[in-house]
């Protein structure tokens, strides 16, 4: 028979408690007052089967967030095995066994060592089982069993966002959507109304409402106007428990800024401006500002100003500063202080950005009235016309008067002008001006072939104010007068066949003229009179300012002549008849068959047995080469000729010479000639190059020697006048040596050799009275003569 054994878990829960409100001490203190006990029994095995393999707990719950001094108890294990003499051993395992969920191993006991925390961990998964303390094998098979944290209110509402930032536009309708907070409740939302938030608005009435279970914040007032308040404040409360007392809650600061709508026109502080600006001032000047104030913002407070009416609609301007929202009224035609001196406009201010459902509150435009008044200045003269065209025909005489200009001082005080040509545009002074009534004349004679437009400027000053002056552009053109005979267009060199036939073009001819004549050129050609009867050549005009050359008989004969010289007259058919006489040449040439040149007499013209062009031209230049060699060849020999003294790179016209001639000695009064000094003026008009060797050399002249009683001075003055008239004398400078002496002092020889020599014994004494200089040499010489007299 086998035996069934039974297992006992008992559970000491505490009694859920009627409301949730009580306070957390009174709910988690005391003993549990009630036993609840789950035995599992079978009488047949199918029973005990099932009951091991499904052993199912119901759920139990515990109170989170114990604040008593002792553990918090949870329930009793008991197995039926258990005698209750120790046997047996109860063992916890599963989420916080042992360190959250302590079991007594003797009793079954299960306590709570710490408090609970819903929120951290709502579920824990326990497994029990009763084993042999002997043996270590279980008496039971392992059982598992849920606890479930029971939820108490003890979080408050928290909002996602400390602060919120919303915008509305101002004027807006009520209930108007301004922004959404939220809060979220860390509580079970499942049990109770722990996490059930309602929100409240603490501070903003009566501008703004919150719905309660939404937290969607709304306009509350109607036509709340920017201009007076743009910025509120607006604090939310959220409080669980669906707002009874008791609950917990949290709040946040909605910041709402009321945006911009043109709901404000324009308006100008003043109804009436006036401005000042000079006659003279150009388009565009800027002569003042006004400004419509608008107590709108951004694009709403833009304004466009505009001249709506008034005597200087067409004269002034008004544009807009983007930057300062300024009008500004600018010169929009040149003023003219003697035409008008005041003008009045009617400027408006207009927002361009108008919302149509503001458009009650009256035009979002205002006007004012801006009064100009043009101040008058010193103006330069001002010309009748703004540039002057004129004509003159090129054969008019000196002091042709062409035409006039005219200007005058625009001012009320009319002001004398005085004309003037710019010269920078007439640089050869062809034209004049009289300085008082601008009358243009010429002053030297025109050429329409060389210039037909002469493009000058003229200049008015007033006389009382030089510096107002104005100019004007004045054009000249140049009529035509039939003063240029026509030419021919070419140089007409051609050739006749000796075999030619009569009647034959043999060349056609073309002219040109320098002049342009209205109807066009018409030219006629003829030959001279003196030769047109004897001619052997006839010419016919084609009546389209060409002619040609005929032939007048059957063959020619280059033996008997073989150049022809046609004198052709060529005429105009304008007035004055302008003609000139050009000449053709004509060679007699023999030809062949088709009429193509072969040869000329004494010239082969693109012959192919002749020299050609090209062939004169090498034979040219050949010759020009060989007589450039002969006079390089001739200019080096005569360069070589004349070698120069110096060649060193360091070229210096002046250099000094020296000889190392050594001397005979003081005896010797022969080895120097002193005659070669010479006075480089006495031959200034035969002057040679001083750094060439001359052509010829003669010897110098040897002069005699001077007398042993001749001063110095007479003795260079007598060498520079035999210098200055020898005409062996070099023609380049020359370094003179003067080795000579002179006839001696009466102080005699100083020198110790000659002293030594004399005959008898010398006395100094004399020295002493030549001065101070000489005392040394008297004191040494004159005391050995006192002591060889002693």
């Amino acid at each position: 028979m086998r035996t069934y054994r039974y297992f006992l878990l008992l559970f000491w829960v505490g009694q859920p408690y009627p409301t949730l409100s009580t306070s957390l001490a009174k709910r988690t203190s005391g003993l549990p007052a009630k036993k609840r006990a789950l035995e599992l029994s079978g009488n047949s095995k199918n029973e005990l089967n099932r009951s091991k393999r499904s052993w199912m707990w119901n759920q139990f719950f515990l109170l989170e967030e114990y604040t008593g001094s002792d553990y918090q108890y949870v329930g009793k294990l008991h197995s039926d095995q258990d005698r209750g003499d120790g046997s047996l051993k109860y063992i916890l395992s599963g989420d916080g066994a042992g360190d959250l969920f302590i079991i007594n191993e003797n009793t079954g006991d299960i306590q709570a060592t710490k408090r609970l925390d819903r929120e951290e961990k709502p579920v824990y998964i326990l497994r029990a089982q009763a084993v042999n303390r002997k043996t270590g094998r279980p008496v039971e098979p392992e059982s598992e069993f849920i606890i479930k944290i029971h939820d108490i209110n003890d979080n408050e509402p928290i909002f996602t966002k400390e602060v919120y930032t919303a915008t509305v536009p101002e004027m807006s309708d009520v209930g108007t959507f301004v922004v959404q907070v939220t809060a979220t409740d860390a509580d079970d939302p499942t049990y109770g109304n722990s996490a059930k938030v309602v929100y409240s608005i603490l501070q903003g009435q009566p501008y703004f409402s919150v719905e309660s279970e939404t937290g969607i914040i709304k306009t509350a007032l109607l036509n709340m106007d920017r201009e007076n308040r743009e910025q509120y404040q607006v604090v939310i409360q959220a409080k669980d428990m669906g707002g009874q007392m008791g609950g917990l809650s949290g709040t946040t600061t909605v910041n709402i800024t009321l945006t911009d709508v043109n709901d404000n026109p324009p308006r100008f502080p003043q109804s009436t401006y006036q401005f000042k600006t000079p006659e003279s001032s150009p388009l565009g000047t800027p002569i003042g500002r006004i400004k419509a104030s608008d107590a709108d913002v951004g694009e709403n407070a833009e304004i466009e100003y505009s001249i709506t009416e008034g005597e200087g609609l067409d004269m002034f301007d008004v544009i807009t500063d983007q930057d300062t929202q300024e009008g500004i009224i600018t010169v929009k035609k040149l003023l003219d202080f003697e035409k008008k001196k005041v003008y009045t406009l009617k400027v408006e201010a207009s927002n361009p950005h108008v919302e149509p459902r503001f458009l009650y509150l009256g035009p979002f435009k205002d006007s004012a009235t801006v009064r100009i008044m043009v101040d008058d200045v010193d103006e330069p003269p001002v010309f009748s016309k703004l540039a002057y065209i004129l004509q003159i025909r090129e054969d008019a005489h000196i002091n042709t008067t062409i035409g006039s200009v005219t200007a005058q001082d625009p001012d009320a005080a009319r002001n004398p002008v005085r004309y003037s040509v710019d010269r920078h545009t007439d640089m050869d002074r062809i034209f004049n001006i009289d300085s008082g009534n601008g009358s243009i004349f010429t002053s030297k004679l025109l050429d329409r072939e060389t210039l037909l437009w002469h493009n000058i400027t003229v200049i008015a000053t007033e006389i009382n104010n030089p510096k107002q002056s104005s100019r004007v552009p004045l054009y000249i053109k140049v009529l035509d007068v039939n003063d240029n005979a026509p030419e021919f267009a070419e140089f007409y060199e051609t050739f006749v066949c000796e075999k030619a036939k009569a009647d034959q073009l043999i060349q056609t001819l073309h002219a040109i003229d320098k002049d342009d004549p209205y109807s066009g050129h018409q030219f006629s050609f003829s030959l001279a009179p003196e030769v047109a009867s004897g001619s052997n050549f006839t010419i016919q005009d084609n009546k389209d300012n060409t002619a040609g050359i005929f032939t007048r008989k059957n063959g020619y004969n280059r033996q008997e002549m073989s150049t022809y010289l046609l004198p052709v007259v060529i005429s105009d058919n304008d007035y004055p008849v302008q003609s000139s006489t050009g000449t053709v040449t004509v060679r007699v040439c023999a030809c062949d068959l088709h009429g193509n040149m072969q040869s000329c007499h004494a010239e082969a013209l693109i012959h192919p047995t002749g020299l050609s062009t090209g062939a004169l031209v090498a034979i040219l230049l050949c010759i020009v080469i060989l007589l450039g060699t002969v006079v390089l060849f001739a200019a080096l020999r005569r360069q070589r000729k004349k070698e120069p003294l110096i060649i060193s790179k360091e070229d210096i016209r002046d250099n000094i010479v020296s000889y190392n001639d050594e001397g005979g000695g003081e005896e010797d009064t022969q080895a120097f000639d002193i005659g070669t000094l010479r006075n480089p003026e006495a031959i200034e008009d035969n002057k040679l190059r001083r750094d060439i060797v001359p052509e010829a050399l003669f010897l110098p002249r040897r002069t005699p020697t001077a007398r042993d009683n001749t001063d110095v001075r007479d003795f260079i003055n007598q060498r520079l006048k035999e210098n200055d008239t020898d005409p062996t004398a070099p023609p380049y400078d020359s370094l003179a040596t003067y080795a000579y002496e002179g006839t001696g002092s009466v102080a005699g020889s100083l020198s110790s050799l000659e002293s030594a020599t004399a005959d008898g014994d010398q006395d100094y004494d004399y020295l002493r009275d030549w001065g101070p200089r000489f005392q040394k040499l008297a004191d040494m010489y004159g005391g050995v003569d006192s002591d060889k007299d002693s």
